[in-house]
């Protein structure tokens, strides 16, 4: 893929119309509005499916307590997650800064935070550093192996070491191949229910694990 501005998605006139939309009601809301799960509608043509509430807590509760005191989070196409630290509703989320990788531009509604991510270029990232993340969170928006080999080099490329990853059952041979996970207990929910077995992966000692 070139890297001239022609072969950067562009937001057709409806998006362009509801992003908009989204920065005049956020504006003046709170946090807790501003950054609900589901904000933003799902757009199914990009294969987005949010997690549930209960979920995104969950998952935001782990990355806190993995990242530390001052730690850097990055969420891979992971919205659900990001918007559950920027609440403020998880305990020791304003202890950590997020980033959230997206290759939606709605969410470029969060300004600094939002970082333009398309799987086919997993090591194009700009303005991010290598290995400057304490935790990884990736939930690859396609059950293929290419997609989660290509979402694998972006976690590997960003994390000091710790990787939550989140992806159906049948993809957990080649997780553990690419990332060294291993399958957590913890059973993440979305909003809308798969048809596939979803989990969550993780390459440390985790409490998701039991």
């Amino acid at each position: 893929m070139s890297d001239s501005e022609d072969d950067v998605p562009a937001l057709s006139a409806e998006a362009l119309c509801a992003l908009q939309e989204f920065y005049s009601e956020t504006s003046s809301s709170t946090p807790a509005d501003r950054f609900s799960v589901g904000a933003l509608q799902e757009d199914w043509s990009m294969s987005q499916f949010w997690y549930s509430d209960e979920t995104a807590t969950r998952l935001a509760e782990e990355v806190v307590r993995e990242a530390g005191e001052g730690g850097r989070v990055a969420c891979v196409s992971s919205p659900s997650v990001y918007q559950k630290l920027k609440q403020g509703a998880v305990v020791g989320s304003d202890r950590v800064s997020a980033v959230v990788l997206e290759f939606d531009r709605r969410f470029s509604a969060y300004g600094d935070d939002f970082v333009f991510y398309d799987y086919n270029e997993p090591l194009r990232l700009d303005g991010v550093a290598p290995k400057s993340f304490d935790v990884v969170l990736a939930d690859p928006p396609y059950l293929s192996e290419e997609c989660l080999s290509k979402v694998a080099q972006t976690a590997k490329h960003l994390s000091k070491g710790k990787v939550l990853l989140c992806t159906g059952a049948v993809m957990e041979k080649l997780a553990k191949e690419l990332l060294g996970v291993t399958m957590c207990s913890f059973l993440p929910e979305h909003n809308r229910n798969l048809s596939n077995d979803f989990r969550c992966f993780v390459n440390y000692p985790s409490r998701l694990l039991s």
